[in-house]
């Protein structure tokens, strides 16, 4: 796989960015991925339990990806033990002008500023019916530009497509949509938090399953931030926090020559403030919400030091646009390998273990 992908990555990376995503996409939906579908990796060590969910692993696709819930079978056949779809907003949207996306090559990193570019629910939900039980596939939920009740569209959201999916992400952290950020305030997130909650209550008493919630944070977070989100987290019993999106700081360290356009950073560079933002979380929340970790994930090193930082599951995107699909089964080998060397049974074993 990974001879496949170094022989097609200099036509890639010769593309603007966004026209070499939409073009993967496009070639996913054609079938293409079954190049790149090895065979999973089938390793109990691997298997965990989270929310309520039975994972083969802990290795997930990142939102972002697959915005419009498109090639969701294609990615979990390439070793995903789930995929997040989204984020989708009620209405469609363009996004924010082009450019929008850099890649940042010398830093293996990214800079996007999409803004929410998708189709809106109806295309998006009538996907996710025709993909039951193909795996564990995340709905990530956001709002769009100019709704003047931004909590309505998430409501909107988790009420059109309850029952769909495993779980809900609520993305509140996307630097790109303006003012969005300010939904992680302690009031603004418990208006959130029980909205959505409510809604959940009304369909289990209609007969629906349970689903479970969980709510995506930023890294760039301060102490009182932390404590506020842990607390309402705890309170609230929110199923899991997601650790986080894509930072808008700019480590010193960067040398490509995009470092300064705006938007949210992604990739190697995010993996050691987001591990500490995971870190300090998990000790806030006690270790009793569970986690999942995101950003900067290359390896099965960076992936088994989230879940020692208090991570249950982690995911990863950026990465695959400079080392392509192999990676997938290649971390979930190395993870498997490092958990033995540690001395733990079990994924589940290892979280929080560095903490």
């Amino acid at each position: 796989m990974s001879i496949i992908f170094n022989s097609v990555k200099p036509f890639i990376h010769s593309l603007d960015p966004e026209k070499a995503h939409n073009l993967t996409i496009r070639s996913l939906k054609a079938g293409l991925g079954g190049l790149f579908a090895g065979h999973s990796v089938k390793d109990t060590i691997l298997n965990t339990n989270v929310f309520g969910l039975s994972f083969d692993n802990p290795i997930g696709l990142a939102a972002g990806f697959d915005k419009n819930a498109e090639v969701m079978r294609a990615m979990l056949a390439m070793g995903f033990g789930f995929v997040e779809a989204g984020t989708v907003t009620p209405k469609a949207q363009d996004g924010n002008e082009k450019p929008r996306l850099f890649r940042l090559s010398e830093d293996k990193a990214v800079i996007n500023r999409f803004g929410f570019n998708n189709e809106g629910l109806d295309p998006f939900k009538k996907r996710l019916k025709s993909a039951q039980n193909i795996g564990i596939i995340g709905a990530n939920v956001g709002a769009n530009k100019e709704a003047t009740d931004r909590t309505e569209d998430y409501v909107n959201g988790v009420e059109s497509l309850y029952g769909l999916c495993s779980y809900f992400t609520i993305n509140i952290s996307s630097p790109n949509t303006s003012g969005l950020r300010a939904l992680q305030s302690k009031a603004s997130l418990v208006d959130l938090v029980e909205r959505v909650l409510t809604v959940r209550s009304e369909k289990i008493n209609n007969g629906a399953a349970y689903t479970p919630i969980l709510v995506k944070i930023a890294p760039d977070l301060t102490t009182d931030d932390i404590d506020d989100i842990s607390d309402v987290a705890r309170s609230y019993e929110i199923d899991g926090l997601i650790v986080s999106n894509t930072t808008i700081t700019r480590p010193n360290s960067l040398r490509s020559q995009h470092k300064h356009e705006t938007g949210g950073l992604s990739g190697k560079p995010l993996m050691e403030p987001s591990t500490e933002t995971l870190r300090t979380i998990y000790s806030a929340t006690e270790g009793k919400v569970p986690l999942v970790g995101v950003g900067g994930v290359s390896s099965g090193k960076d992936a088994f030091e989230k879940i020692c930082a208090g991570a249950s599951l982690v995911q990863l995107y950026s990465a695959l646009v400079y080392s392509g699909p192999g990676l997938v089964n290649q971390i979930n080998k190395e993870l498997a390998v490092l958990l033995r060397e540690n001395g733990f049974n079990s994924v589940k074993e290892a979280v929080g273990s560095g903490v």
